[in-house]
């Protein structure tokens, strides 16, 4: 069986015979034509694998053939062979889209070679991704199983990020499921680890923490505060790291990326608690105290997030950075993205300029409910790809491109991420019993222990005590939080949906990254 079909298209092709034979011998199926007329009847009547071209010759030119061969089939491979070197014929031939190019005189292992590339990069990609992680497998497996800090933690989750992005180039289903084991496995892991420390790093007397949402403007934000160079956050509500990967090659287009890190969201991850935080600087039981007007608990009427800006302020004077001049941006619709591009220039008077982007959060609930949305963002692959798409025509995006030539400091970052669930678990509680699914608080709730992390006072965990004898229980891992009354319904309805508020590296490991104009 031939390995592809190629076409080479040389005024000199008599003198290539013995290169024509090398490549049959490999197994490649060669046919050879002397003119660009000839090749285009021909790619239009059979099918090609790839087209060596020549860029010399009688009748139309290389660069001509090449220009209606992709007119023809877009997708087509062509290698353009050349005996000029100069600059513009190769800006002409990369502008035109082929997938290599040699100089001649060639020899027969150039030619295997660029096509091997071409042809076999695939398969050559997915079995070096294979065995690449095979050997990895091994050192994630001891790293889990060496109680890793909250630094490891952050390490190890963008080491298995970085490995199911390179999964995506693997065609191997089996070598995905040991990777969805070992996720699982350190998701387990994370949770006990979660477990042991959480209330220790919110104590405020705790001086061991992971930077998190409350102390994120604090230590990421304001120390890029330069005189004379306007600082942008851009809070995109509820991005997930392995997103943050999705989008990162859009934004590098524009900006150079000087620090990519992770922070952990507080708990619940969930915008109410964790963005009031981001802004406050402040854990909710302290936002409540400081802001009784502006705190509202879950059970209560009305917006939860309606105080950012007022938030932000009153941490901006606590850190002495009152003078700042700032703005407050919110996007929840397309008509405020429009707004912002409209206006973004008027932000460069400005010290720092906060906006808060809400369309992944918008696009996790929406594809709870809508069949399109489950079809389009079935798994965490299309989840990604459609952020990116998302991202990359979106006003939020057109916006920053319109201030990259300036000297600007742009920080994106995140309040939290998001998980999708499998595994329903049971959950009883009365009436005031919030409808959370990854977590809920409320009086006498009946649970099983081993399926969530509890905490019966919820000041423990920086929380405000909604009710007297309130707690607050968190989902683990991919668990969600199900009453029994119509249990079996609710538990296929959300079942394998993007959720957050509860405990897994996914929405709590999230990212925090800086960059500069370029």
């Amino acid at each position: 069986m031939a390995l592809a079909k190629i076409l080479w298209v040389d005024d000199e092709i008599e003198s290539l015979q013995s290169q024509k034979l090398f490549l049959e011998n490999k197994g490649y199926e060669v046919t050879t034509l002397t003119n660009g007329y000839d090749a285009l009847d021909y790619v239009k009547d059979n099918i090609v694998d790839v087209v060596l071209l020549d860029e010399t010759m009688p009748g139309i030119t290389g660069l001509e053939t090449l220009a209606k061969i992709k007119e023809l089939h877009q997708q087509l491979p062509v290698v353009l062979i050349t005996k000029n070197e100069t600059e513009n014929l190769m800006d002409d031939a990369i502008g035109s889209q082929i997938s290599d190019y040699l100089i001649k005189p060639v020899n027969p292992s150039q030619v295997l070679l660029s096509l091997k590339k071409i042809i076999d990069n695939r398969r050559l990609v997915a079995e070096k991704t294979t065995s690449a992680y095979q050997q990895e497998f091994r050192n994630l497996f001891m790293a889990l199983n060496s109680s890793p800090n909250y630094n490891e933690w952050m390490d190890l989750y963008k080491k298995l990020v970085y490995w199911e992005l390179e999964m995506e180039k693997s065609d191997s289903p089996e070598m995905r499921e040991v990777f969805q084991a070992q996720k699982n496995e350190a998701n387990t892991e994370f949770f006990k680890f979660i477990s042991r420390n959480y209330a220790s790093w919110v104590n405020p007397k705790s001086a061991d923490a992971p930077i998190m949402s409350h102390t994120l403007f604090r230590y990421k934000v304001l120390p890029h505060i330069e005189k004379g160079r306007p600082l942008f956050v851009a809070l995109i509500d509820n991005l997930r790291y392995d997103q943050w990967k999705a989008v990162q090659p859009i934004f590098a287009e524009s900006f150079r990326i000087q620090e990519e890190e992770t922070f952990y969201s507080i708990l619940p991850t969930a915008t109410q608690y964790a963005r009031n935080a981001v802004f406050a600087g402040m854990m909710p039981v302290d936002i409540e105290k400081h802001f009784p007007a502006q705190w509202k608990n879950d059970d209560e009427e009305g917006g939860k997030n309606l105080h950012e800006e007022e938030l932000l302020k009153a941490q901006l004077k606590r850190l002495h950075k009152g003078e700042l001049k700032f703005s407050y941006t919110k996007v929840t619709n397309h008509q405020d993205g429009q707004k912002l591009v409209d206006n973004i220039h008027n932000l460069l008077q400005n010290d720092i300029n906060v906006i808060v982007y809400n369309f992944v959060d918008m696009l996790s609930h929406a594809r709870t409910e809508m069949e399109v949305l489950k079809e389009l963002a079935s798994d965490e692959a299309s989840y990604r790809s459609i952020t990116a798409s998302w991202f990359e025509h979106s006003p939020l995006h057109q916006a920053l491109k319109k201030i990259a030539e300036k000297q600007v400091t742009v920080i994106v970052a995140t309040d939290h991420g998001s998980v999708r669930v499998k595994t329903p678990c049971k959950v009883i509680g009365d009436k005031q019993t919030t409808t959370n699914l990854r977590y809920k608080h409320g009086r006498n709730l009946n649970y099983e222990p081993k399926e969530v992390l509890a905490f019966r006072d919820p000041r423990e965990a920086g929380l405000p005590v909604p009710t007297v004898n309130s707690s607050f229980i968190f989902a683990k891992e991919d668990g969600y939080l199900c009453y029994p009354n119509n249990y079996s319904y609710y538990a296929n309805y959300y079942k394998n949906t993007f959720q957050h508020g509860g405990v897994s590296i996914e929405e709590m490991i999230v990212p925090v990254v800086r960059m500069t104009n370029k």
